[in-house]
């Protein structure tokens, strides 16, 4: 896999500005976008402001080593998987366990030489671009190409614990295709799998906010989370979603309640609290569902809180 270079930013920490300078002129006849820091402090705020994706980080400077450094870079949600290679002139062992026991993935030894710096940078690149592409993979549905389940698990429990501390609203919204059952016994499974696809991709593009999350929830099922969104505003959301996906007018012979596949709707919203887990609001989305199919499908429920 070719790196994409232009895209590239590469942080130097170096208390030597000749080191920092001998690099820098290496990495920038590549492409690469290089900043740089002269002590650990300086770079740990520069890895946190930049998101690099590379940190070439000296070993002996004062005041905070590289090893310390790496140890604080690790511990930071931001930054802990941005590889580091460490440079230095320590060759021995002890000090390369030590800088992979910190979270080093390479060491580099001084002086450096440039086709060896290069050839490391490139590799490790590319094999962050071939992580970050795999994680994407596995947190994708396959079929309809929006988050799956397991990333919800992963993205609700980020959300709940934000809007715990801010003290915000929440929503979930739960959706079901009514009578999706009906549909793949009557148009077969091919026709059922191009219905998840047009329906999840709607749903996707129903929601504005970057920060909003569509996903597909199991079968026929979806689910949108909502940070920092009250009750209304959530309602309507899900009322947006049950007629853009009717305005598909995808053909449902054998729905009882349209000629056309349309959604059941469960909404909920709470100030998640520390005596409550996400499985509260899921309940509460989930229950809300359940009233609107009883209540005769195509429709969207709210469920109350008993703390509202």
């Amino acid at each position: 896999m070719e790196n994409d270079k232009e895209n590239d930013i590469v942080l130097v920490v170096d208390d030597d500005s000749t080191n920092i300078k001998v690099i820098i002129d290496a990495l920038k006849q590549e492409g690469f976008t290089i900043i740089s820091a002269r002590n650990g402090e300086m770079g740990i705020k520069r890895a946190m402001f930049s998101k690099p994706d590379l940190i070439l980080l000296d070993v002996m400077m004062p005041d905070m080593n590289g090893f310390e450094t790496c140890y604080r870079l690790k511990s930071e949600p931001s930054t802990r998987n941005i590889p580091i290679l460490f440079m230095t002139a320590l060759n021995d062992e002890d000090s390369k366990v030590k800088g992979f026991n910190s979270g080093g993935v390479d060491y580099i030894t001084k002086p450096v030489g440039h086709r060896e710096l290069l050839a490391r940078v490139k590799t490790h690149l590319s094999l962050k671009r071939k992580q970050e592409l795999l994680e994407r993979l596995v947190a994708i549905d396959g079929l309809t190409e929006i988050p799956n389940r397991r990333q919800f698990d992963t993205v609700i429990e980020k959300e709940w614990r934000r809007a715990q501390r801010a003290t915000e609203s929440l929503s979930l919204i739960l959706i079901d295709i009514d009578y999706f059952k009906k549909f793949n016994d009557y148009y077969g499974h091919v026709s059922g799998d191009e219905c998840l696809r047009r329906v999840a991709q709607t749903l996707a593009r129903s929601v504005k906010r970057a920060s909003d999350f569509v996903a597909r929830y199991g079968g026929e099922e979806f689910t949108a989370i909502l940070p920092n969104t009250s009750r209304y505003p959530a309602v309507n959301i899900a009322e947006r979603m049950r007629k853009n996906v009717e305005s598909l007018q995808i053909s449902h012979a054998v729905s009882p309640v349209s000629d056309f596949v349309t959604l059941s709707l469960g909404v909920a919203t709470v100030i998640p609290r520390h005596d409550i887990s996400p499985n509260h609001l899921i309940e509460l989305a989930d229950n809300a569902l359940y009233e609107a199919k009883d209540s005769g499908r195509n429709q969207v429920k709210y469920a109350i809180d008993g703390d509202e």
